[in-house]
């Protein structure tokens, strides 16, 4: 998978076009990501305990891996990403621009 958690990508599809944030979750078996401050849906919500306060929730809903694009750190800007077999045996993720790795590791 050539996007992991805590990457950070843009968005290059869709109503949120060109918003950057960072990669919260992944759903690998939907091929869907959760994304920080992107693709907010509202949910009307009942209070069900005591205590609880109702009201309409704003979050952030999956969108889909392909609208999706991992910013390089050197680049600055969205990269496609490869991948690199390093001395040790790894692999590691590589951008296609400048070569720079994107995997801290």
């Amino acid at each position: 998978m050539k996007i992991k958690k805590n990457d950070s990508v843009i968005v290059i599809a869709g109503n949120d076009k060109g918003k950057k944030g960072k990669v919260l979750k992944i759903l690998p078996d939907k091929g869907r990501a959760i994304v920080e401050g992107v693709n907010f849906v509202k949910r009307h919500t009942k209070p069900r305990k005591q205590g609880q306060k109702a009201g309409i929730l704003e979050k952030e809903a999956a969108i889909n891996l392909t609208n999706l694009m991992a910013i390089c750190t050197k680049c600055d800007k969205g990269v496609r990403v490869g991948t690199r077999i390093l001395a040790d045996g790894k692999r590691a993720r590589v951008c296609k621009s400048c070569g720079e790795m994107l995997d801290k590791e």
